[in-house]
This record gives C-alpha cells, structure tokens and sequence, in this order.
C-alpha cells in the first residue's frame, strides 16, 4: 500500500527498497476520500491536501476526471434527462441533439471541446445548406449544455462564448386588406370556421390558444376575453400520457392575458355557443367529429390527366397522383382525391389516426 498524508498524520509502509510515494488525500463536496495526489516528501503532500480542501470549502469541484466524460455521455445520460423545460422544448432540444450535435461532438470529451471546434461546426453546417435559423437553435441547445457544465463544474471554459452565427433576415409581414379578408372569409364552409377565423383576426391569439379558448374565459358583460391556458401537439413519447394533443394552464409567454373583444363578436360567440349547446367549460372550437365510415376517395382509372406545371426545376409531376401533391405542390381536384384516398387508406388499416383535439 502506498504512504498517505491524511490531514497531516503520515502513514507508510516500506518495502526493501525503500519508502513509497506518499498520496495526499482529501474529503470532496459529497463527502468521498479523493487522491490530490503522489509526492515525495511529507511537506509536499501535507500542501496538496490542505489546498484542495480549501477549494472544496470554497465551492470549487477539484476533480477533472468529470470533464473526462464524452460529450455523448454528458448530455444523454445526464444533461437531457435532468434539464427542466416545457415539454415542446424538451422535444426540440432531443431533436437538435440527435440530428446535429452528437455526430459531431458525441466521442469528444468535454473539456476537449473549445470555441475552435465550435466555429468549425458552425461553418461545415453553413457548407451543408442548413438554414441560418436552424443553425441558431441547434447552437443555442449547444450552449444551454455547455451553461450547465460550467455551472457544474465540469469545464471551466465555455466553448460558445464568442462564436459568431449566421444571419436570420426578418422578412416583413405581409398584411391582407379588407377585401383579401372579405375574398377568403367567403370561402370559408361550416359557422365554427368562420367564426375561428374572426376571433382569430381580432384577438391576435396564437393558434395553441385560440385553440383552448372556452366560454368561461370570456366575460359576455364587459367583452373581457382571458387568455389562461394553451394546447400543444407533442410526439407521443414526449407526452406524460403519451398522447397527441397536451393543455397547459397557462400560456406560452407564461402568463395571463386579458383584451377586450368588439360587442358584435361577443354577441355572436355568444349565440353560437347557444345554439350548439356548449357550456361554461366546453371548447368554443372543438374539431368536428370525422365520419370514420365515409367512402374512400376514388382517382378516374386509366384516365390521363396530363402533367403539373414545371417547378423550379423544370420537373413536372402527373395528375391525380401524391407524388403531384407533395412534391409537385398541386391542389387541383384530382391530386387532392390522390392524397385523400392515401389517407383513407392509411387510416383503414390502422397505420395512421385522424386528427382530433
């Protein structure tokens, strides 16, 4: 067994040629005997020891052997299950972590990881076409781990600090006007849409929101309207359920809101939710019940239909078919018949759900 200086008190044992090392040893933060290290004469050790206890009783982790551990290891293993975030962010940030930052940080250890390697990482994304709002998030999740190490003390550098990111241009909104409005409001079929469509136009509300609007949120009084709550659509294993739809009581920006609705829309929200029966607690726009018997579309067999319009590209896509709806982009009444009968299908054999709220 090797000598040690513990506190002080030297302890050694000696073999024929001659006296071993002596490890200096200290208490760590949670308690466990840890080694500050091998020297040759008690004084030395006696040093060791006394220097990281002080650090320790500074708040300061003396061991290096934390920042050792792979960046892969780091984040799925502890950072990702231990971060607290709502439960969309948490969904993104295991998106961005997967797709983008473990190919390229996963087998690096993280206090290997320098601002260096960052920027390069930065630039290659560029190389590969991912868009400058893309690159921003993924560095963004990048940096929220690497915050949570240094805090922890797992590096002491913080490899995002300094990195320059591409541009995000902000594109100017574009503003319908009344009779763009009055053109599609027309177009609109079933009294529920179009009267989401008019909350929607006045009261700002984001879609989660309006979504989850009830009538005991609006005041028929004083035309209050209160904005309390927000639904959103999570992948099943991100859902404490597992299922699709989550409704959190409280909006994204986390707190409530309160504006005031026109007397005409008051009174029509109004008759609408009495003609429909909806009560106190009920949704305003609850989705309308799919009828799962309806017949599965039908494309004209044998017919030639012709070609889409070339794209950017010059390709062109036939008609009535669901390569000319997604990829081509139509929305004639043939390709749409195409995508519908995919759908259906699709549903018939238990491989996909219709969407309900």
């Amino acid at each position: 067994m090797k000598g040690r200086v513990w506190h002080g008190v030297r302890q050694t044992t000696h073999h024929q040629e001659g006296q071993d090392p002596l490890t200096a040893c200290y208490i760590d933060i949670r308690g466990k005997e840890r080694s500050a290290g091998t020297y040759d004469t008690e004084k030395e050790a006696a040093k060791a020891w006394q220097r990281a206890e002080a650090r320790v009783a500074e708040g300061r982790v003396t061991s290096v052997s934390h920042g050792r551990q792979s960046f892969g290891d780091y984040v799925l293993e502890s950072w990702l299950p231990n971060h607290v975030a709502e439960a969309t962010t948490e969904q993104n940030n295991t998106y961005h972590v997967n797709k983008h930052l473990i190919p390229e940080f996963g087998k690096m250890r993280m206090n290997e990881i320098l601002p260096g390697h960052v920027q390069e990482f930065v630039r290659n994304c560029q190389k590969k076409g991912l868009a400058p709002s893309t690159i921003r998030r993924t560095i963004t999740v990048l940096s929220a781990i690497f915050s949570t190490a240094l805090v922890n003390q797992i590096i002491f550098i913080h490899p995002c600090k300094g990195i320059v990111l591409p541009h995000v241009s902000r594109k100017p909104l574009t503003i319908i006007t009344p009779e763009e409005f009055d053109d599609f409001y027309t177009h609109i079929e079933g009294d529920v849409f179009k009267l989401l469509v008019e909350v929607a136009i006045e009261s700002g509300l984001r879609w989660g929101e309006l979504s989850e609007l009830r009538m005991k949120d609006l005041d028929r009084s004083t035309g209050m309207l209160t904005v309390s709550r927000a639904v959103v659509e999570l992948s099943p294993k991100f859902h404490p359920t597992g299922g699709r739809f989550l409704v959190k009581d409280y909006p994204k920006d986390g707190e409530f809101r309160r504006l005031k609705l026109r007397r005409p829309l008051v009174t029509k929200i109004a008759a609408f939710a009495m003609a429909n029966g909806i009560g106190e607690d009920d949704l305003i726009f609850a989705f309308p019940e799919q009828d799962t018997g309806a017949p599965i579309p039908e494309v004209p067999d044998g017919a030639d239909l012709g070609l889409t319009a070339p794209n950017d590209k010059g390709r062109r896509y036939r008609h009535g078919t669901t390569t000319a709806y997604t990829t081509g982009k139509c929305r004639c009444d043939h390709c749409r018949t195409a995508f519908a009968r995919y759908r259906a299908l699709r549903r018939a054999e238990g491989k996909d759900q219709p969407r309900r709220r």
